[in-house]
């Protein structure tokens, strides 16, 4: 199982690092409520110190509404550092064992966040085979209707042949219109 999920944090993040290059505005709306790019791009690395930091078993605190300022003038890098230190920590012996699903939460948030930007600033959205998939078994009926709110939108309807990414994307509340 480890290897999978490492697998999985790791081509959610090549795919979403395509996204952050891909950027060419920071103040630019997102589909997020009130936040720019730049809100959103910020959030993001918080997230991912989050986890990295819950790997090393530091008592860290879930990231805010309002995402710290992080984002330097290099965003592809700071993105590339923040993946390669999530791998790191979950990569160590052992660790993916003591935190249960906290890596396949990261990743199935990292893969959402990559679709928001993607949308925000005109990107192809579409996910790298199987991973929509992954993420949904991942995180569908993990959350209870308390500890969703303030993680997701309230869940979506799909059209029963809807791809596994739109699945995905209405169980978080995401609508593709």
């Amino acid at each position: 199982m480890q290897t999978d999920l490492l697998d999985l944090y790791k081509r959610a993040g090549q795919w979403c690092g395509e996204k952050v290059a891909g950027t060419t505005t920071l103040d630019s709306p997102t589909r997020c409520d009130g936040w720019s790019v730049r809100d959103l791009l910020n959030h993001m690395l918080d997230t991912q110190a989050y986890f990295a930091g819950s790997a090393r078993g530091e008592d860290v605190s879930p990231p805010a509404a309002t995402p710290p300022t992080l984002l330097t003038d290099d965003p592809v890098a700071d993105f590339a550092r923040a993946q390669a230190e999530v791998l790191q920590e979950f990569g160590r012996d052992g660790v993916i064992d003591k935190t249960g699903p906290a890596l396949g939460i990261a990743f199935s948030d990292q893969l959402l966040h990559g679709w928001d930007l993607a949308r925000a600033t005109g990107q192809d959205t579409t996910m790298p085979d199987g991973l929509a998939e992954q993420a949904y078994g991942i995180i569908h009926g993990a959350f209870t209707d308390d500890q969703r709110q303030g993680v997701f939108k309230p869940e979506l309807p799909a059209p029963a042949d809807a791809s596994a990414q739109e699945r995905l994307l209405a169980y978080t509340g995401r609508s593709t219109d």
